[in-house]
């Protein structure tokens, strides 16, 4: 007997799928896609627990999974956030069961509504804050529990029970595969010194530009300039890299792409122009474009050696400061730019370098 052909195939697929979880870049590219599987597991996970030992109101484990970690992506946050939202939710089901005791107690309504209406208000209060997720669920939570003063006893503790059993499940789920902040914070700011070095390329060798098709490429960069300024309080979670190192990157990253565009709207609309101001310029100007594409393979590909390789050794600047004037002013600023970005980055290079990252080829 041989063994079937088409097996073969579903194992080199399997493999290549496993493969690719353990990818930063596979898990960065396809982050939404592994966050919903993920929250889709957690759900069917919720329904197995509580149906399978037949809890009663089982639907509040589920909405507390939604809670804790639905909106939860990247590792640097998924720790506080979790932790924070599990908290907020624990206490809210904790003043739930202690406002349907005072209604058990008391068999007053008023009594009951001026509690609840007085704890949302102080739950608001403090909504607006560093605690504003613990305080927001606190008094969601609260409400669930208690309802409107028409819950027994015995079920609020069986919806107390069904929230319990969602934040360990939530908390459970959320540290499967989860996204690094970090990877996708410099496989964005590898995209855009990419994009910065065929742009100034085309520049150097005297390549026209279309005006549609350059706004849109200048569109979307800083686009992912934005995002990349998302990420960074998570950046700075994972990596224990000072946040104020992080913003002076993220000011270099957005000077070049500043000066960048500068050149690009200045430059002649005759060819012949554009041509010439490429073979004026010094070697240090045509240092900056492979200085930005090996700046880019350092962050995609954990290659640090590149950041210290310094292409064309910029070792002085040839044009006197001046003597430069219009567009070659503008492309020195750019290579000052350019290095001091190379620097920082390769300062905290052991920080972002992530040990056991296996990016993928390409």
């Amino acid at each position: 007997m041989f063994p079937s052909t088409s097996a073969q195939p579903r194992k080199s697929r399997a493999r290549r799928l496993l493969s690719g979880l353990a990818s930063p870049f596979f898990r960065y590219r396809h982050a939404k896609a592994i966050h919903a599987v993920r929250v889709a597991l957690g759900m069917a996970t919720s329904f197995i627990v509580t149906t399978g030992i037949n809890v009663p109101h089982g639907s509040w484990a589920s909405v507390s999974l939604l809670v804790v970690i639905g909106g939860l992506q990247h590792y640097g946050n998924i720790r506080k956030k979790a932790a924070e939202r599990a908290i907020g939710t624990a206490l809210g089901a904790a003043i739930g069961l202690a406002l349907i005791l005072v209604q058990t107690l008391f068999g007053s309504l008023t009594l009951f509504f001026l509690l609840m209406s007085a704890i949302a208000g102080a739950c608001a209060y403090y909504a607006i804050g560093k605690a504003g997720y613990v305080a927001l669920l606190t008094a969601i939570t609260m409400v669930i529990v208690a309802g409107h003063g028409d819950s027994p006893f015995d079920v609020g503790l069986w919806r107390t029970a069904n929230v319990l059993i969602g934040i360990a499940i939530a908390l459970a789920f959320s540290f499967v595969l989860p996204q690094y902040a970090t990877y996708s914070w410099r496989y964005r700011l590898a995209d855009n010194l990419r994009e910065c070095a065929r742009l100034y390329g085309a520049l150097l060798d005297g390549r026209p530009l279309i005006a549609e098709e350059t706004a849109r490429r200048f569109f979307v960069t800083s686009q992912r300039l934005v995002q990349s300024r998302a990420l960074m309080d998570s950046v700075a979670k994972e990596t224990r890299v000072p946040l104020a190192r992080l913003e002076e990157i993220q000011r270099l990253h957005r000077s070049i792409l500043a000066a960048l565009e500068m050149l690009v709207t200045s430059m002649p609309d005759d060819p012949a122009n554009t041509h010439g101001f490429a073979l004026d310029c010094t070697k240090n100007e045509e240092a900056a474009r492979h200085t930005l594409l090996q700046m880019a393979r350092a962050l995609r590909f954990g290659r640090v050696s590149l950041l210290y390789a310094r292409a064309g050794a910029m070792e002085g600047m040839e044009r006197a400061e001046e003597s430069a004037h219009g567009m070659h002013w503008l492309a020195m600023r750019l290579t000052e730019q350019v290095d001091r970005l190379r620097v920082r980055v390769s300062e905290i290079e052991r920080q972002w370098n992530i040990e056991g990252a296996r990016p993928l080829n390409g």
